[in-house]
């Protein structure tokens, strides 16, 4: 395949390209190799099929100095597993304290190459190269992937072996590096599951299944590395919140094949002796990790296994699983909620096309309070309305003739746009809301959706928080925050204390937000739209309103994007990715059906939400 660059950039003037046969599966995939003269650059293969293999070529006797430069630098994009064919390029002591795995840096193209020598000879046994670049991201030892900018530059050093005459690098980069479009062929982003702690599921018996995205190598067996990294633990970012059923130290048998499931989808894991003495129970929740995870990669995998000590500790299906744990994405809402041309609570079927809604039972949609913005209890038997002044919150029950009382809050902003945001319930059944008050600021929690609010702490927050939307978890949460000028969407890690003597309320934080769209300027609308993914409408700089998918670490995940809608004001998506996406337009209200182009709903309502 050609090495230009992504986005059609030219080659370095004066640079000489080889191409050498590679090995593959379905298409072929090449790396370039000048063969003589300075190297500049090299240059990030273009974005392609992900199905495409790429094969390392060792270097060739007598390889220049800047061949072997690049040879290494194209090695880091290949399958190799282990990195082997990257090893030979590297000095024995090299290759010995070289640690590929620490982490991988990505840059927006292949990286650049400076020499520190003068022509184009080489008369001396030692050399250097700067490798530079402009940052996009960074995948570290846990597989967690973190957006980064500014510039990449390191030195590597190469030395010339006074017996052989064959070069090789004694310094190599630190990790990993390459240009983003090798990055999404070699890389495909996984969710692996954890429990989440200190978080019940309202009157739910079921724990909440956290979702850990990370980043796994595509073609290097994936999926006994998604397990070996479910054993690890979670990423450190996640584990304040959350916890694992394997025991400490478990890890998979030393000699243990690699993973793969039979003929009937079930997938053994044999387990080394720190899991040899769990109970049933913990090995039902052990199970359920792991199917939740390898479901997230593969649809093939019906159930699992579980071996330690030479016997079998537990089996469990699917269905098993989902007993044992709750997922958002399989909690399908029954309804879709928004506000009709009075400004009253309605709702839809929510996997119907329906286009007739009905007034939901109680107070908000029976009686004659004027609603502004609305959010449903996500067992779909509360709801919560802020006014059509975003001056004061109101709670009640969907059951026929429930009584309004007075309002559980009130704003003292002196503008509609600086009071109460949209609310939002988490998996516990309590209600959270900002005041957007510019005097006094707040992000606030009602327990229960009642009572005197509990001012939430967030450590770190610069800006008032515009929108807010609690994951089904109940241990993530999705802020807009506004700074000046920009808007952005910020993920944050909810902690609660424990419940105090005399009554004394536990404290509620928001730890570690971290944006999930460094690159847009401006949000306008948000909703979680899966696990671990949410849909947002924002504005690049320069740009116009565009809509997408996010990943909470800040990726873009795979798959298309949503379709173009113009005018959107407002988004709603549900963790189950089985129901549509539904909109607030110039259009009304609208829907995107799976594969099918945007619908009308109604053109008279506002505010759609599903439960949450």
């Amino acid at each position: 395949m050609g090495a230009d660059r992504e986005g059609g950039a030219r080659r370095t003037p004066g640079r000489a390209v080889a191409y050498v046969a590679c090995g593959a599966v379905l298409l072929a995939g090449c790396a370039s190799m000048p063969d003589s003269g300075d190297l500049r650059g090299v240059e990030s293969t273009p974005r392609q099929d992900t199905q495409v293999r790429v094969f390392a070529m060792p270097p060739h006797e007598n390889a220049s100095s800047s061949e072997i430069v690049s040879g290494f630098l194209e090695a880091l994009t290949s399958d190799d597993p282990n990195y082997e064919i990257a090893r030979k390029y590297l000095t024995k002591e090299a290759s010995e304290k070289w640690r590929p795995l620490l982490s991988t840096t990505v840059l927006a193209d292949g990286p650049g190459v400076e020499s520190d020598r003068v022509g184009g000879r080489e008369e001396t046994e030692s050399l250097s190269y700067t490798l530079t670049g402009a940052k996009v991201a960074t995948v570290d030892a846990q597989q967690s992937y973190s957006p980064a900018d500014g510039n990449y530059s390191e030195t590597m050093h190469l030395t010339q072996d006074k017996k052989t005459k064959q070069w090789r690098i004694d310094v190599p980069p630190r990790g990993v590096v390459m240009g983003k479009s090798d990055f999404q062929r070699n890389y495909m982003p996984v969710d692996k599951y954890y429990f989440a702690t200190n978080t019940t599921l309202g009157t739910s018996p079921h724990t909440a299944a956290v979702a850990d995205p990370v980043y796994v190598r595509r073609n290097v067996d994936p999926m006994t590395e998604m397990v070996r990294s479910l054993l690890k633990g979670p990423t450190s970012w996640l584990d304040p919140v959350v916890r694992s059923s394997f025991p400490t130290g478990t890890g998979l048998k030393e000699d243990g094949d690699s993973l793969t499931p039979n003929d009937q989808n079930i997938l053994t894991v044999s387990l080394n002796d720190k899991a040899a003495r769990v109970g049933l129970t913990k090995c039902y929740e052990m199970a359920t990790q792991l199917l939740f995870t390898l479901q997230n990669l593969t649809p093939t995998v019906d159930e699992v296994e579980l071996k330690a000590g030479g016997r079998q500790l537990c089996t469990l299906t699917e269905e098993g699983a989902q007993a044992v744990a709750a997922r958002g994405s399989v909690e399908r809402a029954e309804y879709l909620y928004f506000l009709d041309a009075k400004h009253r609570l309605v709702r839809l079927a929510a996997a119907t096309n329906d286009t007739h809604p009905d007034a939901v039972p109680g107070a908000l949609g029976e009686g004659e309070k004027e609603l502004g913005s609305v959010a449903v209890s996500r067992d779909e038997d509360m709801a919560a309305g802020v006014g059509l002044d975003g001056k004061e919150l109101y709670v009640g029950a969907l059951v026929s003739g429930g009584p309004l009382g007075e309002p559980e809050l009130t704003s003292e902003g002196r503008t509609q746009d600086e009071r109460l945001s949209t609310p939002s319930w988490d998996a516990q059944g309590d209600l959270w809301v900002a005041d957007r008050d510019p005097r006094k600021p707040r992000l606030l929690l009602l327990e229960e959706g009642v009572g005197d609010p509990l001012v939430v702490k967030t450590p770190g927050l610069e800006g008032r928080i515009e929108s807010v939307r609690v994951a089904a978890d109940g241990v993530r949460i999705a802020l807009v925050v506004k700074k000046g000028d920009t808007s952005s969407l910020l993920i944050g890690r909810i902690e609660r204390g424990e419940d105090g003597k005399d009554g004394e309320r536990a404290a509620v934080s928001v730890h570690e937000l971290r944006s999930a769209t460094p690159e847009l300027e401006e949000v306008t609308a948000m909703s979680w739209a899966g696990d671990s993914r949410l849909v947002v409408a924002g504005r690049e700089k320069g740009g116009v309103q565009s809509m997408r998918y996010v990943q909470v670490d800040g990726s873009t995940p795979e798959g298309p994007v949503p379709a173009a809608l113009s005018g959107v004001k407002e988004i709603t998506a549900s963790e189950d990715t089985r129901l549509p996406l539904v909109g607030y337009s110039e259009d009304g209200i609208v829907r995107l059906p799976s594969g099918m182009p945007w619908q009308k709903v109604v053109t008279d309502g506002t505010a759609p939400v599903y439960p949450g």
